[in-house]
């Protein structure tokens, strides 16, 4: 076999339909585009547009509020921890500035709430302004304290 005789598999390659070039390939002319119009131009971008009539996405109404002043919380989960302390990245006392440097958390936003994900085996005395019931369950069954220095409803 020699470089020339090198074939793709029937049927592998799909040739490209080239249009407007002429009646003979079938695509000529309008190139499948009909006569006139809007779409017909070049340059069109239409997408939610139903020809005057009031797009489906306005016609229907708004639903749901965000609130404007609601507290964002940085999330850690318990298995996270655990895996943070068998690094050596952190020690028995464990506070939300600890989690900012010690790289567990990005920043600490409105607080850290700490969530029961994973599981938690050292004994540690976490301090942070949220947590779920079962990830203070889990710390305390771990034989360490959890304690929440303002909780989000009281806020």
């Amino acid at each position: 076999m020699k470089l020339n005789e090198l074939r793709d598999n029937p049927g592998a390659a799909k040739k490209r339909m080239r249009v407007a070039r002429g009646p003979g390939s079938g695509k000529g002319k309008t190139a499948g585009r009909g006569i006139k119009g809007q779409k017909a131009r070049s340059g069109v971008a239409i997408n939610a547009f139903e020809g005057g009539q009031m797009p489906l996405y306005q016609r229907l109404p708004k639903r749901g509020f965000n609130k404007p002043n609601r507290k964002s919380f940085a999330v850690v989960n318990l298995g996270l921890i655990q895996k943070f302390i068998d690094a050596g990245k952190l020690g028995a006392e464990i506070g939300e500035a600890e989690l900012v440097s010690s790289g567990l958390v990005r920043r600490k936003l409105d607080g850290v709430r700490v969530l029961a994900k994973g599981e938690l085996t050292a004994a540690v005395t976490l301090t942070v302004t949220g947590a779920s019931k079962a990830a203070i369950e889990a710390v305390e069954k771990a034989g360490g304290s959890l304690t929440v220095t303002a909780s989000p409803a009281a806020q």
